[in-house]
C-alpha cells in the first residue's frame, strides 16, 4: 500500500514523496538534506524524484541527490539541470518500483515550462495551484495562467491537491479581504488555523474544496466579480481571463 507523506524544507516548502515502506518518489527537492534524513531515519531508499519547474526551491536538491544516487531517474521539463528523463504535455511517469504512473500536464503561467503530475487520486501541482490561491505569474502570462488552472478544475472533484507550499493561511487572509461574508472561507480559515496550531499541514486539500473556495478558480462566479469589482474600482469585467487577471494583480499588491 502506498502512503504519502510532506516533507518540510526551508520554512514553508513540501517535498512530497510516495513510498510503500521500502521505496520512495520525491517531488520538487528545494534542498537534498529533508530528504537524505528522512531516508535514513526510514532505512528506505529513493526510487525516483518528480520535477515541476526550474526555481531554486524544488530544484535546489537535485545536485547532491543525483551525487549520492547517480543512476536516480529525475523527471522534469527539460532544460533543467539535474533532470535525466524528461517530460511535457503528454508524457506518464511510470515507476515500476512502487507500481506507480502518473500523468504529466503542461500548465504554463507561474513559469513557461512548468508542468504537473497526476494519478491515483493524486495532484502534484508545484507553484501553480495553491491551497485557497495560486502561483504568481512570473515569464508566463495571466491568460495562460488561468488556462492552466482551468485544467486542472475539470480533474476529479476528490482529488488531493499536493502543492509545494504552506501558504494556506496567507491565501485565506486575501481571500476573506475579497469576500468577508462568505461562510466556505469562514469555515476554512478555522480549520487551517487549527490545523497550524496543532504543528499539522493544512495541505493536502480536496479539489472539490478549492472549487467551493479558491477565487482563482471561480471567476466565473457573479458574487465573486461583484465583490473584486467593489475592492478594485473595476466597473465591468470580460471574460473569466480578464476576472483571473484583475484578481492576480491585486493579489499581488496585497499586504
Amino acid at each position: 500500500m502506498l502512503s504519502l507523506e510532506p516533507i518540510l524544507a526551508f520554512e514553508d516548502n513540501y517535498i512530497w514523496t510516495i513510498h510503500d515502506g521500502r521505496v520512495a518518489l520525491f517531488v520538487d527537492p528545494g534542498e537534498a538534506g529533508p530528504i537524505l534524513t528522512w531516508l535514513a531515519d526510514r532505512r528506505m531508499r529513493p526510487a525516483a524524484v518528480l520535477v515541476t519547474h526550474r526555481h531554486g526551491d524544488h530544484v535546489g536538491g537535485l545536485g547532491p541527490l543525483r551525487a549520492r544516487f547517480p543512476e536516480l531517474p529525475v523527471y522534469g521539463p527539460a532544460g533543467i539541470a539535474g533532470v535525466n528523463v524528461e517530460v511535457g504535455e503528454g508524457s506518464r511517469c511510470t515507476i515500476a518500483a512502487l507500481g506507480l504512473s502518473l500523468d504529466v500536464m503542461a500548465t504554463p503561467g507561474h513559469t513557461l515550462e512548468h508542468v504537473v503530475y497526476h494519478g491515483h487520486g493524486w495532484l502534484f501541482c508545484g507553484d501553480t495551484l495553491f491551497s485557497c490561491g495560486c502561483g504568481k505569474v512570473f515569464d508566463g502570462t495571466p491568460a495562460m495562467l488561468h488556462a492552466s488552472l482551468k485544467r486542472l478544475a475539470a480533474l476529479p472533484p476528490e482529488t488531493l491537491v499536493c502543492c509545494a507550499h504552506e501558504y494556506t493561511l496567507d491565501n485565506l487572509l486575501y481571500a476573506r479581504a475579497l469576500e468577508p461574508d462568505n461562510p466556505v472561507l469562514a469555515d476554512w480559515q478555522t480549520r487551517a488555523e487549527t490545523l497550524r496550531q496543532a504543528g499539522h499541514p493544512t495541505v493536502p486539500t480536496r479539489l472539490a474544496e478549492e472549487l467551493a473556495g479558491n477565487p482563482f478558480l471561480r471567476c466565473d462566479d457573479p458574487e465573486l466579480r461583484r465583490c473584486l469589482a467593489t475592492r478594485t474600482g473595476h466597473a465591468t469585467f470580460g471574460d473569466s481571463t480578464d476576472v483571473f487577471a484583475v484578481l492576480r494583480s491585486d493579489k499581488d499588491i496585497f499586504n
